[in-house]
Parts: C-alpha cells; structure tokens; sequence
C-alpha cells in the first residue's frame, strides 16, 4: 500500500510541476521520448496516470483486494484519468482564439463621428470592432457633424477610413 501511495503523491507532484512549468516539461517529455514521436503524451497525461495508478491502487488495496486486482483498479483508474487530461489539454491547445482587430474589420459597420468632418478633409470617428474601441481618421463625399452615426465604406491607409452617412428613413 505504501509503494501505491508514494506513486499517487509522485503524480500529484508531477501535476503541480506540469501546472507551473508545463511546456518546460512537456518539451523534456517530447525529448526523452522523441522515438515513440506521440503527442498526445504530456507531462498532464503522465502525471494523471500516475497518481489516478497509486490512489486507485491503495484505495483497492486498503479495501483488502489481492495484489493483481489492486493494479487491474490501479491501471484503470490510471487510463481514464489520463485520458481525461489528454482530452483536456487538446482541448484547451486546439481552441480557437479571436485574431488581432486590423483597419479592415472595421468594414461595414456602424461608426460615430467624433469631430466633424469636412467635405474636403478628415474627421475623425469611432467604431468598435469585436469589442475593441477604434479612433479612425475619416473622410466622406459631404460633411458630416459630430455626433451623427456613419457607415465605414471602405478602407484608405492604415489609419483612415471612407464613411457614408446612414440615412433614416
């Protein structure tokens, strides 16, 4: 029961360390184990096995079962804890993430205009694109007053936009 204990505290400590260092380690593990080239094993999955492996077992074995059912449960336990932090692990990994806000995001939605613009000049207008607040410089076909709700028609340089009042009907 001891030996199945100290490999439970073992994993645990494994995980603390992956949690704190985790690429670290995992690009010890890809080193160590580049022949067998599996990603899916990582200092998580290796960490989980072990100390689901050592719980499991002392747990089955302070319950007074044999040796070899004691690791059957151990190995058991092991698998699907490992296999749930293999799954979680690729989960977070290969989540999607929002890109960076560019100028041309701003394409086709409602602005408002900050100060005015001319009809031979910029101006200057907010728009807010995937929660981010963008200033813009902008320019249009006919003034427009501050304060009045815009289009973004188009795309000019880096940091100025063509606008088009909306009109109501």
């Amino acid at each position: 029961m001891t030996l199945f204990l100290v490999l439970g505290v073992a994993g645990l400590a494994l995980l603390v360390v992956s949690l704190i260092v985790g690429d670290l380690l995992d690009g010890v593990v890809d080193g160590v184990l580049g022949a067998l080239e599996a990603d899916w094993i990582s200092s998580a999955v290796i960490g989980g096995f072990v100390s689901a492996f050592g719980f499991g077992g002392a747990a089955a074995d302070g319950a007074g079962l044999p040796l070899p059912a004691s690791l059957a449960i151990g190995a058991g336990s092991g698998l699907v804890v490992g296999w749930f932090a293999w799954w979680l692990t690729r989960l977070l990994k290969d989540s999607p993430s929002d890109g960076t806000v560019s100028i041309s995001d701003s394409v086709g939605r409602v602005a408002k205009v900050v100060t005015d613009i001319p009809g031979d000049g910029y101006g200057v207008v907010r728009v807010v694109v995937g929660g981010h607040p963008l200033r813009l410089n902008a320019t249009a076909h006919r003034p427009i007053e501050a304060g009045t709700e815009v289009n973004v028609t188009g795309v000019l340089s880096p940091t100025a936009v063509s606008v088009a009042e909306i009109w109501q009907a």
